[in-house]
């Protein structure tokens, strides 16, 4: 039984029918926010789909808080402790903002409906909107809203800076910091590697299904000959 980190992820294999798209992973994630870089294509994606669930890892472990996940639906992992901002965000058309935020809420937490406004002057005022008449930057808004009102004890955010204005994109970056404070751990899946650098305070590089390297985001940020032969990034590139 893993008991160092909050989330311990030993050996795991993920397969798409014949295609072996995580091989042996091993990571943990605790109380210092971690970011998961990586080209297309990698298995970072896979990578939360097997933590959340939703799809059924071949081999290896994965515990959370000292249970182990192996068998359990998504919706048990994200009674545990687990909360998810998936890739495209995933909001209902036919919900509303309030609708969406209300049928999630768990009382007596540090997170509410009333601190997700606050947090979020938008969604407030969008709150009778539809999901499919919100902008992108409002849809996120919406999912990390979403998982944060299920007072998680991790949440794992998987690209969402993806098609945001850099204001937007600053503002996410100020609300992964604000979490972290609070004591949520984070992982944090990203392809734009500046705005991971300036949310995180460890990176952990998959290259082919694989953890090749684990560092601060202080180390990676100034090796940029890591930055190019890992990510494809030239000096002075954005990624």
């Amino acid at each position: 039984m893993a008991t160092d980190g909050l989330l311990k992820i030993e050996r795991l294999d993920l397969r798409y029918g014949s295609s072996h798209v995580l091989h042996g992973v091993d990571l943990t994630v605790g109380t210092r926010p971690l970011g998961i870089l990586g080209r297309n294509g990698m298995g970072k994606t896979s990578l939360c789909n097997a933590i959340m669930g939703l799809h059924a890892h071949a081999a290896g472990e994965i515990w959370f808080d000292g249970v182990a996940l192996t068998g359990l639906a998504p919706e048990k992992r994200a009674q545990l402790g687990i909360g998810y901002v998936p890739q495209g965000r995933r909001v209902f058309r036919s919900l509303t903002v309030e609708e969406h935020l209300r049928i999630v809420e768990r009382r007596g937490g540090d997170w509410s409906v009333d601190r997700v406004y606050e947090t979020f002057p938008r969604l407030k005022e969008r709150r009778r909107n539809l999901g499919d008449r919100l902008s992108g930057g409002e849809q996120q808004m919406l999912a990390i809203g979403r998982a944060l009102l299920l007072n998680p004890k991790l949440i794992v955010m998987d690209e969402p800076t993806e098609g945001l204005a850099p204001a937007i994109v600053s503002d996410v970056i100020d609300l992964i910091a604000l979490i972290a404070r609070e004591g949520i751990a984070v992982m944090l899946v990203e392809q734009n590697m500046h705005a991971a650098l300036a949310a995180v305070q460890d990176v952990a590089i998959m290259v082919g299904g694989e953890v090749v390297e684990r560092m601060s985001a202080e180390a990676l940020e100034a090796d940029t000959a890591m930055q190019k032969r890992h990510l494809g990034l030239e000096p002075g590139q954005a990624g």
